[in-house]
């Protein structure tokens, strides 16, 4: 009942889709270093997904400089500007030979492609975007003779009755944050400017606010 529904409503998407490929699909552990492409709503929260599993190192990669600044506050450890370098060799700079888990949060096939040849020996990569419909991923297959792995997260393989109380418990405990996700709130007349907003790619998340 003290749970704020604004906040709540962040939940149901963002939080559990990004949170849960971190905690439920990968099962990021204590130590293992981490790799986010894409810093929006799900990079966010698979950054702080990956801070509250105790990740060693969390490095966020983005285009936008605003976008890097807020991953710093989500728990990334470490920001590579993918506008200026190439991703895959920074991170392998960063962590003397590639990361234990890569996420893509964006949806494409560059980025899905750079996501597993920035793993290192034994590594997992982690598509949470959807990359077009007809598509095709082309990777190195000697890579996985040393045990490196890509696989699909579904809205963070989530168990309802299990993630969203927890969830809940961790905003109202200072362990989970979201009121750091809303980039701004609305009015429903007010929505095509959320959209404008949304297209330029600099906002977390928008929320439509109903007057009671």
């Amino acid at each position: 009942d003290d749970m704020p529904l604004d906040k709540a409503a962040l939940i149901g998407c963002g939080v559990t889709t990004g949170v849960g490929a971190v905690m439920n699909t990968a099962q990021v552990r204590p130590g293992e270093t981490v790799a986010v492409l894409g810093c929006g709503g799900i990079g966010l929260n698979a950054i702080q997904g990956a801070a509250i599993a105790g990740a060693g190192r969390v490095i966020a990669i983005d285009r936008l400089a605003s976008k890097l600044a807020m991953a710093t506050t989500f728990g990334a450890t470490d920001v590579v500007d993918a506008s200026v370098d190439d991703p895959v060799q920074a991170v392998r700079e960063l962590t003397g030979g590639g990361v234990d888990h890569s996420f893509e949060a964006i949806g494409l096939k560059v980025t899905a492609e750079a996501a597993f040849a920035m793993l290192g020996k034994g590594g997992t990569a982690t598509l949470i975007g959807m990359v077009p419909i007809g598509q095709r991923l082309e990777l190195e297959p000697t890579a996985l003779l040393s045990g490196k792995r890509i696989q699909g997260s579904n809205m963070g393989s989530n168990r309802f009755r299990i993630d969203m109380p927890r969830y809940v418990d961790w905003y109202l405990h200072g362990k989970l944050k979201l009121d750091e996700l809303v980039s701004a709130t609305m009015h429903l007349d007010e929505i095509n400017d959320g959209f404008r907003t949304l297209a330029s790619g600099e906002v977390a998340r928008q929320l439509i606010v109903f007057d009671q």
